[in-house]
């Protein structure tokens, strides 16, 4: 009778095991490389499709006609696109930051950096403010009908309207530069953080309570040994978004001030002269930011999780 040997990985040759992990690492990297491959091919449609009729207009007052490869030429390399093309931006993106000194106003790394400053600073106020919030709510049962409904009421109002008022409120009372662009980061950030943290410390069962009781622990022990370790899950993955919209209330902080510097300043002033090339490159410096910046929140996630034995 035939029968069918399975081997554990500890069995293996050295050369068998890297090929079984390299396999695994294929197969994990393939679906990222086949959605960025139909995201490129996407855009490069687009941007033939949306430049084409300037295109044909010009060739039209050369009195010339246009061949599909001239077409694409054409659409693929105008200086003032509709959409452009994923290599314009890159080239673009090139041009600014390693083209550039970092002190440089048109280096991107300059205002990135500008952005960076007053979303960590949003960040922070927004993650302490919402963290206060939600042991307030879990503690007190006033809090939990009279503030959270606010705090939800709050989301609704958009940011593009209340961001002036809070600059100009701020500018009355002699309040300027970095500070009233991080109070809107704080506005968008402390919301997820209020939600994630009071799910997280209520997360803790019927039972995990009263054993606590039983063993006569004080709130403020319940807090610090239970409820509190019970919420890193939560609060990390309310951190990730939090510090996404942080970066969202810095670029759009820096819209009405009419700043010179930062990423929101840089798409203000493509809109203005029609630099399209020069918005989209913000776009995704600013996306990539974001990226950064969430991947670091994931490491200190990683690694406080594995201290406390979660990972």
């Amino acid at each position: 009778m035939a029968s069918t040997i399975h081997r554990s990985p500890v069995g293996l040759t050295p050369m068998a095991r890297v090929a079984r992990h390299g396999g695994q690492g294929l197969r994990s990297v393939l679906p990222v490389l086949t959605v960025v491959a139909a995201i490129f091919v996407i855009w490069y449609a687009a941007a033939m499709a949306l430049n084409a009729t300037w295109a044909y207009n010009m060739a039209e007052r050369l009195g010339r006609d246009l061949t599909f490869t001239q077409l694409v030429a054409d659409t693929w390399s105008q200086q003032k696109p509709k959409l452009p093309a994923p290599h314009q931006v890159a080239v673009e993106i090139w041009n600014t930051t390693a083209e550039k000194s970092v002190t440089s106003k048109r280096s991107l790394i300059y205002h990135s950096w500008i952005t960076f400053s007053s979303t960590a600073l949003g960040f922070v106020l927004g993650t302490a403010l919402g963290i206060a919030l939600a042991v307030g709510i879990v503690y007190n049962r006033t809090m939990d009908m009279s503030v959270m409904p606010w705090v939800i009421a709050s989301q609704t109002i958009p940011i593009l309207a209340i961001a002036p008022m809070i600059i100009v409120v701020l500018n009355a009372v002699g309040i300027s530069g970095l500070l009233p662009k991080a109070m809107i980061s704080m506005y968008l950030s402390f919301f997820p953080v209020v939600v994630g943290m009071v799910k997280g410390l209520r997360s803790p069962g019927p039972m995990q309570l009263d054993q606590m009781r039983t063993w006569n622990a004080t709130s403020v022990q319940t807090f610090w040994k239970l409820r509190l370790p019970s919420s890193m899950p939560y609060l990390f993955a309310s951190l990730k978004v939090g510090v996404a919209a942080s970066l969202v209330g810095a670029i759009v902080g820096e819209l009405p001030t009419g700043a010179v510097a930062g990423l929101g300043a840089r798409l203000l002033a493509g809109s203005y002269y029609g630099q399209t090339i020069q918005i989209w490159s913000a776009l995704i410096m600013a996306a990539i930011l974001a990226a950064v910046l969430v991947g670091l929140i994931g490491l200190v996630q990683r690694i406080t999780l594995k201290r406390m034995g979660m990972a």
